[in-house]
């Protein structure tokens, strides 16, 4: 099996269509995991939790967040809490999470950092 770049994330977010087109433009093969349709693989969550700390991939600047009941947003206390609030809550993870073909996991969309992972 080839080893594909996977992109994670929600198609009509500003910030997953910018990293998507940015991609594109680079010639870089990936492959597209909506949360929407497919649903948050529980079995990644930990290994984008590691990568990049659960803090960091809990997007609490979002929309979603923000409509949250008060015990949901309380109840993400530590890296099992915040990954049970991931996986109800596909969206307040934040996105786009990117497995490079290499195996390093990135959170969000910085081409300047982006860059760096395509001229190995």
């Amino acid at each position: 099996m080839s080893k594909i770049t996977t992109v994670y994330g929600i198609p009509n977010c500003d910030t997953v269509k910018k990293a998507r087109a940015w991609l594109s433009e680079q010639g870089i093969t990936y492959q597209f995991h909506d949360f929407k349709k497919q649903g948050v693989p529980a079995e990644r969550l930990p290994d984008w939790m590691q990568a990049v700390g659960w803090e960091k991939l809990l997007n609490r600047q979002g929309t979603t967040w923000r409509k949250l009941d008060e015990d949901t947003k309380a109840s993400a206390v530590d890296a099992a809490s915040a990954a049970a609030v991931m996986q109800e809550h596909a969206s307040t993870i934040k996105r786009p999470v990117v497995e490079w073909i290499d195996g390093k996991i990135t959170v969000g969309f910085k081409a300047d950092e982006w860059q760096a992972f395509i001229n190995k």
